[in-house]
């Protein structure tokens, strides 16, 4: 391994991609034939100085081949299934790919998982393996042991797991890894990923190599240049789970593309931040909620240095630049005038160089996935400088199926189908493709694969609408939609997101099914309100505070309510809501690891405050309906709560 400092510039040559041979180790080596020395991998320094030293092309593949000699040693053969159960981290890297070499088949799973889904997930699948990172996990899987019959082994990374199977693979010759490598075809499985059904257990999508190959090889072929500037080689930080289908598509486009990658396991919000600035990536992916804490981020800050008025004006001047950039890319405008682009120019200085600089000075892209990116925040981020480019995937099509395409971005979208990939829409607006990622079927549930993949079709279960020249755009999941007592169909998606941009609001859940009206339950951001309240009284304690704060923060989020109302229709619109004590989040089960929120168990959880909220609403005078304020319950101490 070499100090980062040392890095050749590289970047891809992804000209002419060529057809897919055999399985996605395959990348490792043909990289470190091609050229050895090429960095690879980024791994934190020990020296804990925020350093990173690189790992090249041919040292991976040395480690590749010695670990998976010692799962040879250990048993594992050709279509044996191993879990993979830890966070974003290089030996989950290392891991896939040694796997992959010997014929083996990656079982995913989240490492907040609890006792009931790892059973079910090694059971269904028939793991005869599983990796943890900590003793947490050796005990969570232990738990379940007696009903995993197949179950041999359970390897634990923080134990020296992996030296252990290294030393126990000695004796094994390179050469019976490489026979084992070249008989994997680009059709044999490479991937089983979980994901959650519209009821009961999770199911088991069985992704082939070439299935999760291709959207990798046809972003760099088509995308690759934007990763970075001319004779930079790019570079990425992932710290999305790769026990998700976004994050090992991430891990598969840098293997498959020669980027250099680093692994960040901890995703709070400091950790983060540290490690954009030391590791400095060239390209940022994420999903809508990381783009929207960073901005909220860049706000508190600049409000705290008593700059938030400058940085406000500067956000619109970003979005109007860019707004006018769009037109114009489009032909539907003349780009931007000399005014704006001064304004731009000096707001660019003053303020855009700065975040820019908390990304590490050196993002010149970035790729947003898992859900829509609000189309405001996507303009602002384009008019700074960083083009987010929103796509579209699930995990039964390996990742992604749309993006925007390069000089015809429509920010609001999630782009256009990309190349060899088909979409239509179903008569009821559900979402249908098919292409080279869509998976081979759901493991041991025919009937389920049957229902998904119509006559070649995937029945997405998203609902969208293609615009003339062919860009998507998502309205929501099928099964989220909301039918009122009043027959209202409302797609809750927007109110959500909506809600979501006010800095207060952390997150949102728009509720409403068999109700007179749509309602929504909100959590407020705790760093945020901290700063809010300081900025309201800065006084110090005065007579009646607690009173008068309650009574502005009310105020503040019945305002983000009625902002969130103007995007639909009057019949659509919150009627009633409340705020929750107790953030959305994975440790609570009431998020899933990919950020995304369980409805049906918040519904479950929240069932009291949301008939109370209904039967508070039913008790106002219909003359005060109308006014958002008299949505409250009165009794309801938001500042209480909220704290």
């Amino acid at each position: 391994m070499r100090d980062m400092g040392n890095a050749r510039a590289i970047a891809p040559d992804t000209a002419g991609w060529p057809a897919m041979t055999g399985g996605l180790a395959d990348s490792v080596f043909d990289t470190a034939n091609r050229d050895s020395g090429l960095p690879m991998i980024a791994r934190r320094s020990e020296r804990g100085d925020g350093t990173w030293n690189t790992m090249t092309a041919g040292e991976l593949r040395d480690e590749v081949v010695d670990l998976a000699k010692g799962l040879v040693a250990s048993g594992i053969r050709p279509g044996h299934r191993v879990a993979v159960m830890a966070r974003t981290r290089y030996e989950w890297t290392l891991l896939s790919c040694a796997l992959w070499a010997v014929g083996a088949e990656v079982v995913p799973v989240y490492p907040t998982s609890s006792h009931e889904q790892v059973e079910w997930i090694l059971r269904d699948s028939g793991c005869v393996a599983v990796v943890v990172e900590d003793e947490h996990g050796v005990m969570t899987v232990g738990s379940v042991c007696a009903s995993l019959p197949l179950l041999r082994h359970v390897w634990q990374l923080d134990a020296g797991a992996l030296a252990t199977l290294v030393e126990r693979g000695r004796p094994v010759p390179a050469t019976t890894i490489d026979s084992l490598r070249r008989i994997v075809l680009p059709d044999s499985t490479a991937v089983v990923a979980y994901t959650s059904g519209t009821t009961g257990h999770a199911r088991g999508c069985a992704l082939s190599h070439r299935n999760l190959a291709s959207p990798c090889d046809t972003l760099l072929a088509g995308w690759g240049h934007t990763g970075a500037p001319p004779g930079e080689q790019p570079a990425v930080l992932a710290f999305l789970p790769f026990s998700h289908v976004y994050g090992l598509m991430i891990q598969g486009m840098c293997l498959r593309g020669g980027l250099l990658m680093a692994h960040e396991p901890d995703l709070r919000a400091d950790t983060l931040a540290a490690s954009l600035l030391s590791f400095r990536p060239t390209y940022l992916y994420a999903v809508p909620f990381v783009f929207e804490r960073l901005f909220k981020t860049f706000l508190r800050t600049a409000q705290q240095a008593g700059r938030g008025a400058l940085f406000e004006k500067a956000v619109r001047t970003a979005q109007d630049y860019a707004l006018a950039v769009e037109r114009h890319r489009l032909g539907t405008g003349h780009g931007p005038g000399l005014d704006l682009k001064l304004q731009h120019a000096l707001y660019d200085k003053a303020v855009y160089r700065k975040v820019r600089a908390a990304l590490g000075g050196r993002v010149c892209g970035a790729v947003s996935g898992g859900s829509s990116l609000n189309r405001e925040l996507t303009l602002f981020y384009a008019g700074i400088g960083i083009s987010v480019h929103d796509g579209y995937g699930l995990t039964e099509t390996s990742g992604g199926i749309t993006a925007q395409p390069v000089g015809r971005e429509k920010w609001g979208t999630v782009g256009r189908p990309l190349p060899g990939v088909e979409v239509r829409m179903a008569p009821d607006g559900e979402i249908l493709v098919r292409g080279p990622s869509v998976f081979q079927g759901y493991v041991n549930d025919d009937l389920g694969t049957h229902s998904a993949l119509r006559e070649g079709w995937l029945a997405t279960g998203d609902l969208g609408h293609l615009d003339p020249e062919g860009y998507l755009s998502i309205t929501g999941r099928k099964k989220d939609t909301i039918v009122t007592s009043g027959a209202k169909s409302v797609s809750p998606a927007a109110l959500e997101e909506r809600l979501r941009m006010h800095p207060l609001i952390h997150q949102a859940v728009v509720v409403g099914d068999n109700r007179p009206c749509v309602g929504a339950l909100i959590t407020l951001d705790p760093e945020f309100l901290a700063h809010w309240r300081r900025a309201l009284f800065a006084q110090g304690d005065a007579p009646g505070r607690e009173a008068r704060e309650e009574n502005a923060l009310r105020q503040e989020v019945a305002r983000a309510v009625a902002a969130a109302n103007t995007t639909v229709s009057r019949s659509e619109s919150i009627r009633v809501f409340r705020v929750l004590p107790e953030l959305f989040d994975v440790s609570n089960g009431l998020l899933t690891p990919s950020m995304k929120l369980r409805r049906d168990v918040i519904a479950r959880r929240y069932a009291g405050e949301i008939e109370a909220m209904y039967q508070s609403a039913s008790r106002i005078p219909r003359e005060r309906r109308l006014d958002e304020h008299a949505t409250w319950d009165e009794s309801d101490d938001v500042f209480r709560r909220a704290r």
